[in-house]
């Protein structure tokens, strides 16, 4: 059982925070608080900063954090209602022009050359309920674009790559999944075997470790950072198995064990880092107990039985 002070200490947070934690550690999925996000705190401060053209930023991409992309990635994360329409207005256009891949123009190098990107498009735009129409030409080039190992790499379409990254793959999986959930059925077969091979991909290597060492394949990847954007950490990671209800594997524990040490001694977990660069506001500050990471690792922890 969750410590109900620690509950207490959740449902203090942002309106977000408070529906995730009734949805996922409550089972008690409240529509009515959900639609407080778009009215209350920081979702209802990002819908805020949308431009009269619908952007976030400058534009689609720029700047990094900042942008229409990295703000529509942040939103779905929230958790905000996926009817809300200014959102799926501009993702329209976004899928209609710069993500099309018959697009070639300043965003080219970009976009159409940048799988991971392609994969967060997926995530939210099939979140938000986007038309599958517009959705065909982003898993066509995902499927095209998978590796031999299993998983995919941002670098395999720009530079070559010779090996699939964990960042990228799991870009692709929270994509492909959120395509699924919400019934989508473009060349769905292929993605489900697409998205088993990644998997494994990410299973062979114990979440954060060499398949061929055993050693910790980078020191980031064991840090609990929020928001993730397109970096991959292990609860990132374990929170995707967790939504995807994802069974659990030997080759998880490792991980899970990670998780566990991580949890301080009033049962909460810390923001270990953040990553650098503009952002709309802070939402949490790091060294400090974090809802974020808290709420993520208790429905991990509970997913998986170790509550």
């Amino acid at each position: 059982m969750i410590d109900e002070s620690i509950i207490k200490w959740l449902l203090e947070g942002d309106p977000s925070i408070q529906y995730q934690v009734h949805r996922d550690l409550l089972d008690q999925d409240s529509k009515k608080l959900q639609g407080r996000i778009s009215k209350e705190g920081w979702g209802a401060e990002f819908l805020s900063l949308q431009n009269k053209n619908g952007h976030w930023g400058i534009a689609f991409y720029q700047p990094k954090w900042t942008s229409t992309h990295y703000t529509i990635l942040e939103l779905k994360n929230l958790c905000i209602s996926p009817n809300t329409k200014p959102i799926q207005k501009i993702i329209k256009s976004v899928l209609q022009n710069e993500m099309s891949h018959n697009y070639v123009k300043k965003y080219e190098m970009i976009v159409n050359k940048d799988i991971c990107i392609n994969g967060m498009v997926l995530n939210y735009a099939a979140y938000f309920k986007s038309d599958e129409a517009d959705l065909k030409s982003i898993v066509d080039y995902i499927l095209n674009n998978q590796m031999n190992d299993g998983g995919f790499n941002c670098q395999s379409t720009r530079k070559g790559a010779a090996h699939s990254s964990l960042h990228t793959t799991l870009s692709i999986l929270e994509g492909i999944f959120e395509f699924k959930k919400n019934n989508y059925k473009h060349r769905i077969k292929e993605l489900k075997k697409g998205e088993q091979e990644s998997i494994e991909f990410i299973l062979k290597h114990r979440l954060y470790k060499s398949d061929k060492t055993g050693k910790v394949i980078n020191d980031s990847f064991t840090r609990l950072s929020y928001p993730s954007r397109w970096k991959y950490d292990i609860l990132r990671c374990l929170d995707y198995f967790q939504y995807a209800n994802i069974d659990y594997d030997p080759r998880m524990q490792d991980a899970l064990d990670l998780l566990i040490k991580k949890r301080n001694k009033d049962g909460l977990w810390a923001l270990q880092s953040k990553h650098p660069g503009q952002t709309h506001f802070e939402m949490e500050r790091g060294g400090k107990p974090s809802r974020w990471n808290t709420l993520r690792a208790l429905r991990v922890l509970k997913h998986f039985g170790f509550d």
